[in-house]
Formats: C-alpha cells, sequence, structure tokens
C-alpha cells in the first residue's frame, strides 16, 4: 500500500466535534485496477460473460488481500437472477396504411427487443399505431396521456424526458427544466405495458434524451440483461425499442401529421393521444439465456455499533461487445463507466483499512448490471444483505472524472437529503463548493444505482467531477464533457488513456473518502429532507428503532 498523504478529518459524532486521522486512498490502487478492468482481456465486463468472471475474481483478489470479510452470509457474492436476450434476424420495422410506406433498418434508424423470456420469437405484425405524446400518467399531477385509451395489441409511439424539459426553471407540473422518473426510458416501458400495449416505441431526440443515437444504438444493439419478474415476464410489451428521429418524422408524415407541432401539443395540459391510423410490423428471434450474475459484497466490520451499516456502490459492469468502432474495434472497456467506480471502491477499502475500523460497519459492494436498468442495485434493494433499516446510508461512484482538479462537484439530487451536510463538511476542508446539476433536464439521478436504494428509503449520495476546472473554469469543464458524451460515452473507445490526470480523481476520493468516514464513526442517521418522496418510505423502515 501506497500512502500518499495523512489529512485530519473532522467527524460529528453525536454533536461532538471528534479529530480523526484520515488516509489518502491510494491513486496507485484505482490507476493499477482501472487499466485491468478495462483491458480486452475482461472483454467490456457484461455480464453472464467470461468477462463477468475475470472481473469477480479480480474484486475477491482485491479485497481479501486488504483483508475484509464475505459481506453476504460469509459468500463474497450475492446471486442475481438474469435472462440473457439477444435480438436475432430483425426484420425492418415497418408502417403502412399512410400516404407512403415507411421502412426503419435496425440499427442505425431503429432499435428493438423484448423484456418477454417466454417466447423465441416477437412478432408485431399490422399493429394499430398511436401517438401517446410523453406517455405519462400522472394522478397526483393531473396528467393522463393514455385517457381514454385502450391500447391493447397496439404500437405506442413515445416522447422521451418531460413536458416541460425546455423550461428555463425548475418549476412547473414535472418539476421544469428538471427530469422526474416519469421523463425516464425505463418509465415509458413500465407505463406502456401496464397499459397493455402491445409494442412501444421510443422517439430519438438528442436534447432531451441526453445522449446521440449512436449512444442507443451501441446500448441497444447486442446482448441485453433483463430481470425476471412474472412467469416468462409475459405482462410486459412483446416488443420495446427506440426509432430514430428521421424515421419518426417520416412516419408523422405518412400519417398527415408533423412531429414538431405534436410534440408542442404533448406538452401541453389536456393533450389527447392520436390514432395515426397507421399499422406498425417488426418480427424477431430471441436467442435467450438464464444466468446468476453476481454483485460483490465486502464486509468491513464495526465496532460498537457493528450492527449499522454505511453503503459504498459502484457498478462493475459495462456493455461488453458492442457496435464496432471505424477501425474495427468492438469491445465497449467501460474504463470511465465504470472501471474508475469499481476501482474507487478497492481505493477506499484500502484506505479505510488502513485508518481502521470504524464504530458501524462499512459494505464495499459492487454491483452488476446498471447498464441493463439498475438491476444489480435493485435486487440487493429488494433483497438486502443487511436490513435496509439498519444500513444508514452510503455513496455511490459512477463514471469519475478525468478532466483534471475542479473548484467545485456536481451534486446529482442537491437538496434532497441530510447527505448534503456531510458534503458540505468534506468539501470546505477541500476548499471547494457544491452546485447543483447543469442539466437537469438530462435525468442523471434515476441513472445510476444510488437510485435503487433512494426508492427503498435509504440515502444515498451521488456526485459527479466539478464542471468548473482548476484550469479553463467552467469552458473547459463544459467541453470536456461533450467530448466524453460525444466521442467515448458507451462506445469502444472509453478506455485507459495512460496519460490521464488523475489529479481530479484523487480531489473526489478524498470527499468520498470524508463522507464515508463520517458516517461510519457518527451516530445519526441522516433522513430525506421533509416533503421529499422518499421520506416516508424511510421513515416507516425506522420506525421504532
Amino acid at each position: 500500500m501506497r500512502i500518499l498523504s495523512l489529512i485530519p478529518l473532522l467527524l460529528l459524532a453525536t454533536g461532538a466535534v471528534a479529530q480523526t486521522p484520515a488516509v489518502q486512498p491510494p491513486i496507485d490502487t484505482m490507476k493499477r485496477v482501472v487499466e485491468r478492468l478495462s483491458s480486452d482481456e475482461f472483454e467490456g465486463r457484461a455480464p453472464g460473460t467470461e468477462g463477468e468472471k475475470k472481473t469477480l475474481d479480480l474484486l475477491v483478489a482485491e479485497f481479501s488481500k486488504l483483508g475484509l470479510k464475505p459481506g453476504n452470509n460469509g459468500s463474497w457474492f450475492q446471486d442475481v437472477p438474469m435472462v440473457e436476450i439477444t435480438a436475432k434476424d430483425v426484420t425492418p420495422l415497418t408502417f403502412t396504411g399512410g400516404k407512403a410506406p415507411v421502412s426503419a433498418t435496425y440499427g442505425p434508424q431503429m432499435v428493438v427487443g423484448t423484456y418477454r423470456t417466454d417466447g423465441a420469437r416477437s412478432v408485431i405484425k399490422d399493429s394499430p399505431v398511436v401517438f401517446v405524446g410523453y406517455g405519462i400518467n400522472a394522478p397526483e399531477k393531473g396528467w393522463n396521456d393514455y385517457a381514454g385509451l385502450d391500447v391493447r395489441g397496439k404500437t405506442v409511439v413515445i416522447l422521451v424526458n418531460d413536458p416541460d424539459y425546455e423550461t428555463p426553471g425548475l418549476t412547473g407540473t414535472f418539476n421544469g427544466r428538471a427530469m422526474t422518473y416519469y421523463g425516464r426510458w425505463t418509465y415509458k416501458f413500465e407505463e406502456a405495458a401496464r397499459q397493455g400495449a402491445a409494442a412501444a416505441l421510443i422517439v430519438h431526440d438528442t436534447v432531451p434524451a441526453a445522449y446521440g443515437w449512436n449512444v442507443v444504438q451501441s446500448s441497444w444493439t447486442g446482448a441485453q440483461q433483463v430481470a425476471e419478474g412474472s412467469p416468462g415476464n409475459r405482462d410486459q410489451s412483446t416488443a420495446i425499442g427506440w426509432i430514430s428521429n428521421e424515421t419518426a418524422k417520416a412516419l408523422m408524415a405518412s400519417a398527415g401529421q408533423d412531429l414538431t407541432a405534436l410534440s408542442a401539443a404533448a406538452k401541453r395540459p389536456g393533450f389527447k393521444a392520436i390514432d395515426l391510423r397507421l399499422k406498425a410490423s417488426v418480427a424477431f428471434d430471441n436467442q435467450t439465456r438464464k444466468h446468476m450474475s453476481k454483485n460483490v459484497v465486502a464486509l468491513l466490520p464495526g465496532t460498537s455499533q457493528k450492527d449499522e451499516y454505511v453503503l459504498y456502490t459502484a457498478h462493475w459492469d459495462h456493455l461488453g461487445r458492442c457496435e464496432k468502432a471505424a477501425d474495427g474495434d468492438d469491445i465497449c472497456n467501460g474504463a470511465v463507466d465504470n472501471a474508475t467506480g469499481t476501482a474507487a471502491l478497492v481505493a477506499l477499502a484500502q484506505a479505510n483499512v488502513k485508518a481502521g475500523p470504524t464504530p458501524r460497519s462499512q459494505l464495499f459492494i459492487a454491483l452488476t448490471a446498471e447498464e441493463s436498468g439498475l438491476l444489480g442495485a435493485q435486487y440487493y434493494a429488494s433483497h438486502p444483505v443487511v436490513p435496509l433499516k439498519q444500513t444508514v446510508g452510503g455513496v455511490n461512484m459512477d463514471a469519475l472524472s478525468m478532466a483534471g482538479p475542479a473548484k467545485n462537484v456536481v451534486v446529482i439530487g442537491k437538496g434532497k437529503s441530510d447527505l448534503d451536510a456531510y458534503l458540505d463538511r468534506a468539501l470546505a476542508a477541500e476548499g471547494r463548493v457544491a452546485t447543483t446539476e447543469p442539466t437537469p433536464e438530462k435525468g442523471f439521478y434515476y441513472r445510476s444505482d444510488h437510485f435503487a436504494f433512494a426508492r427503498k428509503g435509504v440515502p444515498m449520495l451521488y456526485f459527479e467531477g466539478g464542471d468548473d476546472l482548476v484550469t479553463g473554469g467552467r469552458a473547459a469543464g463544459a467541453a470536456a464533457a461533450k467530448d466524453y458524451e460525444e466521442h467515448r460515452y458507451h462506445g469502444p473507445k472509453d478506455e485507459y488513456d495512460p496519460n490521464w490526470n488523475w489529479d481530479g480523481v484523487a480531489g473526489d476520493l478524498r470527499l468520498y473518502y470524508r463522507v464515508g468516514r463520517e458516517l461510519a464513526a457518527g451516530k445519526d442517521w441522516p433522513n430525506w429532507v421533509k416533503g421529499d418522496e422518499f421520506r416516508a418510505i424511510r421513515d416507516r423502515s425506522r420506525a421504532g428503532r
């Protein structure tokens, strides 16, 4: 172990300020683990592949070497049942019955698959097509895009994000510019299935989706991981997927409609779904394989409050083999996303072992299938290794920034829980500040594993490397984010770079360490702020303690 520095850490424990030595999480460990996990040998770390086995072996070896304990009743692993589904021989998606037939090819113009696990072939044949706006049914907001509709057997076409995502401020029916869960693609498919739709197609648009079509294509082609709920997932739509904006414009024109005009109408309260008087058809074979993926759970036992637990989470998985780059490279290595977060688990465990045990126990959890919709986190949250009422809270790490040191951090979900105060104290010690998301319309709060825990009431802190860089300020931060999103995110070029500047990561690791250490050394139980959507869930889970 290489210890870079010792930093005094102020911990608030039962109202008193206690000083405890803190250890700098070792960047050398980070570099070594990131480079290894993102090498071609690991083949992009897709669940259910040889890359998963190598990832699990590496993590168990690292945690064992540090002296951590298996965290799941003597096992390092929590089994997560999954079904791998690969769409094969996908026919073009066609729309007929309008002014002119529209045909979209798999990959460049549409992607399609299924959550259903009960059939070798999925067929949508001459399914009536209905435009349902944003596809939202929110009784508490007085909004229902499915009002008066029967979409059983039909294909619904849905806009991505919320109706008010273009609002400048953060007030409105759907929180203005800030995305709610109603804007997330996972919700769109969930609601379409509840409504009985045979097929659900989301219209891609780069700004409200927060990524280009290249990300959709690389993420949704190839093997997909799904969790099996009901037998065969027969309560799900037969087909789900995305269509490109150009395809959507063409099918609307064929129906005598205009996509821009319909999108504007769908933003207004009282919007009524429109029968496009088209018929949709698509078919594909399903290659399925049931398997057990795994979460890795490592325990650093506490002392006087060892039945209370602080969590550190990061997802170990990525996309595996994906759409080829121009040079033929088809391995999505996931170096930043999320070999960095996984390596941070190891580095933080190493620092905490060096500093010695805390009163509370600490769990370091590497989660599977985040890229498939937070499946590993959702499974853990529904089948927790330790009771959630004994889980204090924690930090989640996903895609640490390689843009260099920043004056700030961007908190995803700032103002939602008491954990903000823990971060503020850590930032003050570093001379940095917390800022809100510059792009809340991108819905990052719903795109990483902390959300699965939040839905069960557990406060989890998730922040990203700052966008106000020490060198170059906000302009440089925005340029770095744009470059990563357009050229590496969910693509084969998210690879380890020996020339990376690790100074920003080192600063962010210190913050994760300080926050986690204070939680683990204290007696307070952080909660969601009054009025937050998760407050009542937390209060119920903590009742009687």
